[in-house]
């Protein structure tokens, strides 16, 4: 499987954390971003994954692409407006 390469403008790690605070802490910085850019966020709490993606859905921010390395997941999220 070939990874896409994003143009990352920010990180945010949340590993350790535990729902809710991966999508809360999601949502702040997003605030604090520009339209088209890109945010990494790196969380080990298995629940992410559905979190997040309900939370793009919800939000209607792009989820580009999530993965699963194996206990920690990144998710690549495009800011749309």
């Amino acid at each position: 499987m070939i990874m896409a390469e994003f143009n990352i403008k920010h990180t945010l790690d949340c590993s350790g954390l535990l729902c809710p605070m991966p999508v809360v802490k999601t949502k702040k910085t997003i605030q604090t971003m520009e339209i088209g850019e890109i945010l990494e966020m790196i969380a080990t709490d298995p629940g992410a994954m559905p979190d997040m993606e309900a939370w793009a859905k919800q939000t209607r921010h792009e989820l580009l692409e999530s993965r699963d390395e194996g206990g920690k997941y990144r998710f690549f999220i495009k800011k749309t407006h």
